[in-house]
């Protein structure tokens, strides 16, 4: 019933969509590399060009009970070349749009996956703050950077006060804790462990981290609000809800379809939009964005 208030007829479609075998996608760090250079390494493995994202590279999915390389020990990995990251995250990060300069706040940064995209987008310069409330969740981000040779990034553990960070922000970017139903063809067990009281935490989760990090944005910045989940409660209701709360006062929805013209011009309209506040919102799905299922907002601070 959820999935059919997402799609509409489509539903079902999207919904069988989700139990195919994923692909396994790579992004091309364009600070260490480039990515004819890194396809040429991975030959073996026919890695191919992204249908999407301009420096994504993909291994089809594996037939049978076969088992996608482990490119993890290919001297390109070690070597920064490129990080494992499907090509639905690489292209919502790719929307937040941080450029180079900016003052960026990735509040939810994890293992640094989306940090990583970031800085290159923003080409070394400017600073990222990869801040997250998980010490063991962020642990890893410390060797990726290194590996990546990324210097644009301040990590801030859970117990550091980034109070004097508020205000300041060009953009906040907030790849919120959600059910995961987007990721379901990587973790087809997860649909049986979905509970209702799963879903009423995470929406908790999501409205504290939305309310926590406008705090952040600077009036004229953005608050990026990303999910990969394609259940509505987490994706637009929870934007339309936080509108109404005193935190999201002086925020407006933008036009996300307007930002994926804009990043990915040559693209076709590989998602599913809807019309929320001034604005658009974006849900890519391994039907329609042959991805995993992401959930993308910007919302500008007035």
């Amino acid at each position: 019933a959820r999935l059919e208030a997402a799609f509409g007829e489509a539903w079902i479609a999207e919904a069988a969509a989700l139990s195919d075998r994923p692909p396994l996608d790579m992004r091309v760090n364009t600070l260490r590399a480039d990515r004819d250079k890194v396809a040429k390494a991975l030959t073996p493995f026919a890695a191919n060009a992204t249908a999407l994202a301009p420096q994504g590279l993909r291994i089809p999915p594996i037939a049978g009970d076969g088992r996608h390389p482990n490119v993890q020990v290919e001297a390109g990995f070690q070597k920064g070349w490129f990080e494992i990251q499907d090509e639905g995250s690489q292209i919502v990060a790719l929307l937040a749009g941080a450029a180079p300069g900016m003052q960026v706040l990735d509040f939810r940064a994890g293992a640094g996956g989306k940090t990583l995209a970031l800085a290159a987008s923003m080409e070394n310069t400017g600073q990222i703050h990869a801040y997250d409330s998980d010490r063991q969740r962020l642990a890893p981000i410390h060797d990726r950077l290194k590996r990546a040779e990324v210097r644009n990034v301040q990590v801030h553990a859970p117990r550091d006060d980034i109070g004097e960070l508020e205000g300041r922000m060009d953009l906040v970017l907030v790849d919120a804790p959600c059910t995961g139903t987007g990721t379901w063809r990587r973790r087809p067990d997860a649909k049986w462990r979905l509970a209702e009281r799963q879903l009423d935490k995470r929406l908790e989760e999501q409205d504290a981290v939305l309310d926590a990090a406008a705090r952040f944005v600077k009036p004229g910045g953005r608050l990026v609000y990303i999910t990969c989940s394609l259940l509505p409660e987490e994706n637009g209701a929870r934007i339309a809800a936080f509108l109404e709360r005193d935190a999201g006062a002086q925020f407006k929805v933008a036009d996300a379809v307007g930002r994926w013209a804009e990043a990915l011009p040559e693209a076709p309209k590989a998602y599913h939009a809807s019309a929320l506040g001034d604005g658009t919102t974006l849900t890519l799905t391994p039907r329609t964005t042959g991805t995993d299922g992401f959930f993308f907002a910007v919302l500008e601070r007035r």
